[in-house]
């Protein structure tokens, strides 16, 4: 693949990805103060990569829009971008001067290249305007561009950096230093469009176009931290809710005290049809496989765990699980004990269980299903579809 069909496919990644973030962080970005301006600002520069795009400005100029108008409108929105960048950094800082200062300087900047687009319209030069190329060649229409651009980006790395080394919030962490290597790409791509302008050749337009695609993936990623993070939360919900159902509702219907709720009808219910929140549901049953694992620690005889051992190591239950597996058999006895009325006796802690240990629950869990009846009930009233005998 040669670097213009890269920088193209690599450019329309971006857009989708920007636009994608922007959609899915709306409303609870607009509904943040301190999310509402980072928002803003990946706005601003998803629109102005947007208007970079060769194939978006060839499809406006076929609709009728001078490419002059396009890139025109492209430069504007980028230093509005720079400036959103300054007032987001410097809003932390509470300084209501420095950010007047920074809003004054912004719509300056504005009307300036404004004003000097006009004045060049009026003397017209012979150079045509190229579709990734600048609105108007003049120097100081330039230097006030990417000066707000090198200006903003350099602010934003140096103040993320800072920032995302003083805070614990993993999501800020992240999100600051994604965003501060967004502006390391910026200042790279403002350099060599410099370069570009006053020196270079058409040659390095598909390199800079990759380096402005990559740092749009970059911006878009720092704006979906949070939506990453909440949906590695539901995740790891769902995979507690689904491994935990069966240990779980056998469980709970030995002691049914302990559970808020009745256990569904099967755990595809559970997570299809949850009665709460998925991060809630694996919360409450693990808490509530918990619990009824305390209870069930007065049925527990006291050779069970030696000998759910012994059978597991027999059965080729791999070393790292043979604990589990213990527990596993230690506790489908205790259940069956406890379904059938015998006596209870002292209750016997049972090694290895943590209180609220999600993975200690999940790896009896794993090993429920051959362990439970692995052990004799011991009691005349057992269940005799259970085990009567050592395997």
């Amino acid at each position: 693949m040669s670097a213009p069909e890269l920088a193209t496919q690599v450019g329309l990644c971006s857009i989708f990805t920007m636009w994608f973030a922007l959609i899915c962080r709306a409303r609870p970005a607009l509904r943040q103060p301190h999310q509402r301006g980072l928002w803003l600002t990946v706005l601003a520069a998803a629109i102005a990569i947007t208007l970079f795009q060769p194939g978006i400005v060839t499809w406006l100029a076929n609709a009728g829009i001078d490419v002059h108008t396009v890139a025109l409108t492209r430069n504007l929105i980028g230093v509005l971008s720079a400036g959103l960048v300054l007032l987001f950094m410097v809003d932390s800082t509470r300084a209501r001067r420095l950010c007047l200062t920074v809003t004054l300087g912004l719509m300056a900047a504005m009307v300036a290249l404004v004003a000097l687009d006009l004045l060049q319209g009026r003397h017209p030069r012979e150079s045509a305007v190229s579709v990734q190329g600048p609105a108007d060649p003049d120097f100081a229409y330039w230097l006030i561009l990417i000066v707000a651009h090198l200006v903003g980006d350099a602010v934003a790395l140096v103040v993320c950096w800072l920032y995302s080394l003083r805070t614990e919030d993993r999501d800020l962490v992240w999100s600051l230093r994604l965003f501060a290597v967004g502006s390391v790409l910026a200042l790279v791509f403002w350099c060599g469009y410099l370069w570009h302008l006053y020196g270079g050749t058409s040659t390095t337009l598909p390199y800079l176009s990759l380096i402005i695609g990559v740092h749009g993936c970059v911006r878009a990623a720092s704006l979906l931290v949070p939506t990453a993070t909440d949906l590695a939360r539901s995740w790891t919900a769902l995979r507690v809710t689904w491994r935990l159902w069966p240990l779980w509702h056998d469980l709970v219907t030995a002691v049914p005290q302990v559970a808020l709720a009745r256990p569904q009808r099967t755990r595809l219910h559970a997570v299809l049809r949850p009665r709460s929140p998925l991060a809630l549901q694996a919360h409450r049953q693990t808490i509530e496989t918990y619990d009824a694992l305390l209870d069930l620690q007065r049925y527990v005889r006291p050779d069970a765990y030696d000998e759910a051992h012994r059978h597991a190591r027999r059965a080729g239950v791999p070393d790292h699980r043979l604990a589990a597996a213990a527990l596993a058999g230690t506790l489908g006895q205790a259940r069956r004990a406890k379904l059938v009325d015998a006596p209870p006796s002292v209750p016997r802690p049972l090694p290895g269980v943590v209180h609220d240990s999600p993975a200690t629950l999940l790896g009896i869990a794993r090993m429920w299903p051959s362990m439970r009846d692995a052990l004799p009930c011991h009691d005349p009233s057992c269940d005799p579809a259970a085990p009567t005998r050592r395997e």
